[in-house]
């Protein structure tokens, strides 16, 4: 009898997989049929609330979707493997060995499955998040004595050229520790080579790559600081319901220095590395053999996020197809989907009234405060919340937010909606970057907005990383680099309509490190109101700037 238990390192929660990698913490824990019917709370009304979106009006599973899963090991696939039992609770669409087809019983483990479980399962007491997505999953296989980031790149990009080049969303539930990066002196600048192929495949693939959040005291932080994709951290329930950070979760903040590595682990500078938060502590997963356990960490909170984005990319893809005039195939980027899922994140419960934009939940960090306690609410510069990001994933609210429509800046926008647009280079890269840039764009609201509501909005874009494609075959190879061309800096402005002037501004978001700007603000009075894009600074050399935005706020009464 094969044992698929997971074997844990209790201290700071993390554990090894089959190849004696340090994976993503789990504990684990044998479920019985009580325990099984409150775990599945993480995604019904208690967690994420995907149950809604699964029912009428919307009937949205993920159906016809592509989502990824790359880990040490992988996932079981009946017909391929021996401990997987006919009609399987998770049915995987493809797995691999790096970039070849998985040979049959081999890099099967626990941890992966119930990663795959989160997303995709279809029992019907336990289903995932979008139970019918198609899930392609590559396992990197033993790494022992050396960096494991060449290869987990190649399994990455495999993933990601799957489905025809159609995959949408990418799960990290794994990362790579400091001590092993064969950088001199390495430091979480997003210079690692896992770290810049997360943001090339991001940009080339256009997929969004979802990574669990784990910086800190001695975690597995590569690839957290990338800066195209999305880390997660996990929450637990209280008085049932998810809304509090668990205590477990290894954030950015404060710096700790790593007994195996001199270097601490958190950004280089004042990024932070936590942009969503999602349940993660005694989430319901599914082994291999179908076995039932209670599983607790960050690697579980990422795949709720992950397979979100197929319940949004199938709904997208059904406006699409419907004719909708007020959308376009931009809802399929990367970038949009990102902006999405943070911008209709909760923070506060709403009251009834609207005036905090319907949000389910209100989310507490480890000392018991909000995020409007912190400094990412007082501060313009800081457009993340160092332990909740923008705050709490909710599915529901996220399939609302992408509902909104894509609107041109060219007239006046709904209170909520997105757009996918572009920003032509303010500067010849070879002048001074200190000189700032005046090209911008302005949404105006069509409607005056309520005051004592809040405005929720979301700016992001892209760092520019490229392969140096040494074959020039235009895929990654094993011995290839990548070069990071930098990141332009964009900032976002709440203005009163009528003002032209950025001193005159009602509040920001300026952060000069990040590649999104967060912006949760309260109304002071009711008017008309715009946001302004406004293209700072520019260090690559593209020759546009792309971006997504997204905003939710409350039309007056």
């Amino acid at each position: 009898m094969v044992d698929w238990t997971v074997r844990v390192q209790h201290r700071g929660n993390r554990g090894w997989g089959l190849s004696g990698v340090v994976a993503i913490a789990t504990t684990t824990t044998l479920l019985t049929p009580a325990m099984a019917l409150a775990l599945a709370e993480s995604v019904g009304p208690a967690g994420i609330d995907a149950h809604r979106l699964h029912a009428p009006p919307y009937g949205v599973t993920g159906a016809k979707i592509a989502i990824g899963q790359v880990e040490i090991g992988r996932p079981s696939q009946f017909g391929l493997d021996k401990v997987a039992r006919s009609n399987p609770p998770v049915t995987v669409q493809r797995v691999y060995f790096l970039e070849d087809p998985a040979d049959s019983n081999r890099h099967v483990e626990f941890h992966a499955a119930a990663v795959a479980s989160v997303m995709i399962s279809q029992d019907k007491a336990r289903p995932g998040v979008a139970p019918n997505a198609l899930l392609y999953g590559a396992a990197v296989g033993p790494i022992r004595g050396r960096s494991g980031q060449p290869d987990e790149c190649l399994a990455s990009q495999q993933v990601a050229l799957s489905n025809g080049g159609d995959v949408r969303a990418i799960n990290f539930s794994f990362g790579e520790p400091l001590s092993r990066d064969p950088r001199p002196n390495a430091v979480l600048d997003g210079n690692a080579l896992l770290t810049q192929c997360v943001d090339w495949s991001s940009r080339i693939h256009n997929v969004l790559y979802v990574v669990a959040g784990n910086q800190g005291r001695g975690g597995i932080p590569i690839p957290t600081d990338n800066f195209n994709g999305i880390n997660v951290a996990y929450s637990r329930q209280v008085d049932g319901r998810y809304t509090k950070v668990d205590f477990s979760n290894l954030g950015s903040e404060p710096e700790a220095i790593s007994p195996r590595s001199p270097a601490p682990e958190s950004n280089v500078g004042a990024r932070r590395s936590i942009s969503l938060v999602a349940p993660g502590h005694d989430v319901d997963s599914i082994g291999p053999d179908g076995s039932l356990r209670a599983v607790s960490g960050t690697s579980f909170a990422a795949p709720h996020v992950t397979a979100t984005v197929a319940l949004l990319q199938e709904w997208g893809d059904r406006q699409f197809r419907s004719g909708r005039q007020d959308w376009s195939l931009d809802s399929r980027s990367a970038m949009v989907t990102k902006a999405v899922l943070l911008n209709a994140a909760d923070k506060l419960e709403d009251a009834g009234d609207g005036l905090r934009l319907g949000m389910s939940r209100t989310l507490y960090d480890k000392a018991n405060q909000t995020w409007i306690d912190s400094d990412a609410y007082r501060d313009p510069a800081i457009p993340l919340h160092a332990e909740l990001g923008t705050g709490h994933l909710n599915a529901y609210r996220a399939v609302l937010q992408l509902d909104g429509g894509q609107w041109s800046p060219t007239a006046p926008v709904p209170v909520r909606g997105w757009n996918y647009s572009f920003l032509e280079s303010p500067l010849p890269p070879d002048l001074p970057r200190q000189e700032a840039a005046i090209l911008f764009q302005d949404y105006v609201f069509e409607q005056a907005l309520q005051g004592g509501s809040y405005l929720a909005a979301t700016l992001a874009w892209e760092r520019v990383v490229v392969l140096n494609d040494s074959n020039q075959n235009d895929r990654y190879d094993l011995g290839e680099t990548f070069s990071d061309r930098g990141l332009n800096n964009l900032d976002l402005y709440l203005m009163r309509a009528e003002d032209t002037e950025l001193s005159d501004s009602v509040w920001s978001s300026v952060s000069e490190e990040d590649s999104v700007e967060h912006l949760f603000f309260q109304i002071p009075e009711t008017g008309r109101y715009k946001l302004r894009v406004v293209y700072r600074q520019q260090v690559n050399d593209a020759i546009a700037q792309p971006y997504a935005l997204a905003w939710w706020g409350m039309a007056a009464r």
